[in-house]
């Protein structure tokens, strides 16, 4: 399914030019292969390899049967350090092209346009070789079963891995001689895909939550915070539960992970402290040293846990990181109509040496240019506060990437700083302002990472959640203007006959949403539903969610991650919250929510279903799936409601709304009587709505427990008194 969009669009200069940078990059490289007529800036990338690369679809796999050739199978996405480097080493190496050009039929695929491709196939190389990661290399029969899988390979052997060559020529040497072994390895393999969703049903259990609490204290690491030693990721989905599990059982040293940790990450490396938002993970255990890549995904999920624990703290450094974090993708990962690009590269062009490339380039400082920029006076408090040192800091550097440069983390705490200058932590606060914006004015000159510029439904939808929560959070409507932009054109443009697409570029919208894109995308619209009450958000999560349940619901239970239209070896179903949460634990909490919204019961059983489906993995490690675990604490509570019966946009029902988004209630749903449209909405589904009116003229709050609700007040203070009743922690 594509749907297409015609004229030049507005803003598209900046795609024009960085498909002139991927084309004349390629370009040098040869002559076209089959990839040259795609959109995906991945696969553009491999449009000139001397490999005759085909993208992912029936021509492939029909060359492959008719010239009794084996597949070769590479995954990747266009930030990806190690896919570029294989692709440099092997994809345009001649001699290599020859004999894959020769012997396979070779297919490129973006993870991220086709995850339900990257899913299939990261199964089977975890089940061949025990882990996985990209690029993806993988060999299949013409039929899609894999055989023989790994990851990166080096052009020769080397510290233990086998080298792309010696591999290729294995190979083939199977396929013409041994077919009959690979085969049955690859129907071994299949069986196990196709079995590993089956039995793991079981009944709920509250002993899930506390278990998983457990686990995951135990894997804390209580030095720096996070839940590893190194590499460490910021993972967002464990601090949303843990800060979920405080508030639902009082127990503290959930939240002091959580904040612990959100602290640690906010001062080290991984942050960027002058243009805001957070690299990809840190190499080493102290946050400091990141693997510079940024992702859509990692800056959504990190703003709205950051705005949990600025409503769960008041500290205003939580407030800080979130807003400068949206500040950052507002600037550079916004497209023209509003939309949210996808990623920015770890690599970038050396600012001191133009010729070299390298790992975070574009995020690196030696002291003598920060001292040729500031004043001596914020040079020297700079320097100071971010651990500026004069060979360079980089805990971790054994390629020699940042030799003499570096990466800026918080060293201090500020009121030591003002011990050491005499200075007021007002006028340091001012000068290190100051210095950040000097230097992100300098850094804007220097040649930026390639940007993955296309628009993901998925991402968009975590995009739009974050905003929408900021707007509520922190009172700022331009933050929900901008969610209602990026959704407008998401269901305008991806949105076709009723069905969702999965990726937006260059005028093309294309390829079957996946699970993640519904369950997403509606937890945004829901979000942006709570912060603006406009019914017409409502109207479409509900719709979005009923073409869910129609094309992914799985009959025992939960559901599948692709639509059977795919055409996929097997239909899988994501039991792991990872750096993008799985579309089942989404679509758990969006059914409970929209059960509370519009009384459908048959959701909320739904969603116990869904919880049920994935039993064997909750009773055994439920840290595997932290929001799957947060859709129980939603579903065991007694549903929370704050009715506000009052105008739209009025100064009184504002400052009520301000009194309750200023509070972290994670499991309380907020319902707008505006007396208007969206209250008629509201009573076709809750009829007790009806009975919600303001009074004495003044906008007035009922807060309700399971559809019974206490005496209703119209004042701030006497809001937060009864909410401070319910509410003790």
């Amino acid at each position: 399914m594509t749907g297409q969009i015609s004229g030049k669009e507005p803003g598209s200069t900046v795609k024009q030019k960085n498909d002139e940078r991927i084309s004349a990059e390629s370009s040098a490289r040869g002559k076209a292969n089959h990839l040259i007529h795609e959109k995906s800036p991945y696969l553009l990338q491999h449009a000139h390899n001397p490999v005759d690369w085909y993208p992912w679809g029936e021509e492939a796999f029909e060359k492959a049967l008719r010239e009794d050739k084996p597949i070769f199978l590479s995954i990747g996405y266009s930030t990806c350090h190690w896919c570029h480097v294989m692709a440099h080493e092997s994809f345009e190496d001649q001699v290599t092209a020859d004999f894959l050009n020769a012997n396979f039929v070779s297919i490129k695929v973006d993870r991220e346009e086709r995850p339900g491709v990257d899913q299939v196939y990261m199964a089977a190389t975890r089940a061949m070789t025990g882990s996985g990661g990209w690029p993806l290399s993988l060999f299949l029969f013409p039929d899609k079963r894999p055989f023989y899988a790994g990851t990166y390979f080096p052009p020769q052997a080397t510290r233990g891995r086998p080298g792309f060559m010696d591999i290729l020529q294995a190979v083939k040497t199977a396929w013409l001689t041994d077919r009959t072994s690979i085969a049955m390895s690859a129907e071994q393999v299949t069986t196990q895909l196709r079995n590993m969703d089956r039995g793991g049903g079981k009944s709920i259990e509250k002993t899930w939550l506390d278990k998983g609490f457990s686990q995951i204290e135990e894997s804390y690491e209580p030095s720096y915070g996070g839940f590893a030693q190194a590499p460490k990721f910021p993972r967002p989905v464990v601090m949303d539960f843990l800060l979920r599990y405080y508030k639902m059982s009082g127990i503290k040293a959930a939240r002091d992970m959580a904040l612990f940790t959100l602290d640690r990450m906010a001062e080290g490396g991984i942050h960027d402290h002058i243009g805001g938002g957070f690299h990809r993970y840190s190499v080493d255990t102290q946050w400091r040293v990141p693997h510079f890549e940024k992702m859509l995904y990692d800056q959504a999920q990190l703003v709205s846990v950051y705005l949990s624990a600025y409503q769960l703290t008041g500290a205003a450094e939580y407030r800080r990181v979130a807003g400068r974090t949206l500040e950052y993708v507002l600037r550079d990962m916004r497209d023209s109509h509003g939309a949210f690009y996808s990623a920015e590269d770890a690599d970038s062009v050396n600012p001191y040496n133009a010729q070299e490339h390298g790992e975070g380039a574009f995020y690196l400082w030696t002291e003598d240019e920060i001292n040729s920029l500031l004043s001596e006076q914020q040079a020297s408090v700079f320097k100071a506060y971010y651990g500026v040192e004069r060979d360079g800091n980089a805990l971790h550097d054994p390629q020699q990437e940042f030799s003499g440069r570096n990466i800026l983390y918080q060293n201090m705490e500020l009121s030591e700083l003002a011990g050491k200058t005499a200075l007021s932590e007002p006028e340091l606060e001012r000068l290190l302002g100051e210095a950040r914006g000097i230097l992100l004015a300098a850094r804007g000159g220097r040649v930026p990472p390639h940007r993955d510029d296309k628009i993901i439904t998925a991402w968009n939808g975590l995009m739009i959640s974050a905003l929408a929560r900021a707007s509520m959070v922190l009172g700022d409507e331009e933050y929900l203007r901008a969610a209602e932009k990026a959704a407008g054109f998401i269901l305008d443009t991806l949105l076709v006959e009723g069905e969702l697409l999965r990726r937006y570029r260059d005028g093309e919208a294309r390829y079957e949403g996946g699970l993640d894109d519904y369950s997403f995308l509606v937890q945004g619209l829901l979000d942006l539903y709570g912060a603006g009450h406009n019914p017409h958000y409502l109207h479409h999560a509900i719709r979005l969610t009923e073409k869910m349940i129609e094309n992914f619901r799985d009959d025992d239970g939960g559901f599948y991650d692709s639509p059977e239209s795919a055409g996929l070896l097997v239909r899988m179903k994501e039991s792991y919250d990872g750096a993008e949460p799985s579309g089942n634990s989404v679509a758990a909490l969006n059914l409970l929510r929209l059960a509370a919204i519009t009384g459908r019961s048959d959701w909320a059983d739904l969603a116990t279903v869904s919880v049920e489906s994935f039993g064997k993995t909750l009773s055994v490690y439920p840290p595997a799936m932290p929001l799957m675990l947060a859709a129980m604490i939603l579903q065991m509570e007694k549903p929370q409601q704050i009715v506000l019966a009052g105008e739209r946009g009025s100064a009184d029902t504002k400052e009520l709304l301000a009194e309750i988004h200023s509070r972290y209630l994670p499991n309380t749903l907020v319902l707008l009587a505006d007396g208007g449209e969206n209250q008629r909405v509201l009573q076709e589904m809750l009829p007790f709505i009806e009975t919600a009116e303001p009074l004495g003229g003044r906008a007035t709050a009922y807060v309700c427990e399971d559809y019974s609700c206490k005496m209703p007040v119209n004042s701030r203070k006497e809001l937060a008194a009864l909410l401070d009743g319910r509410s003790s922690r």
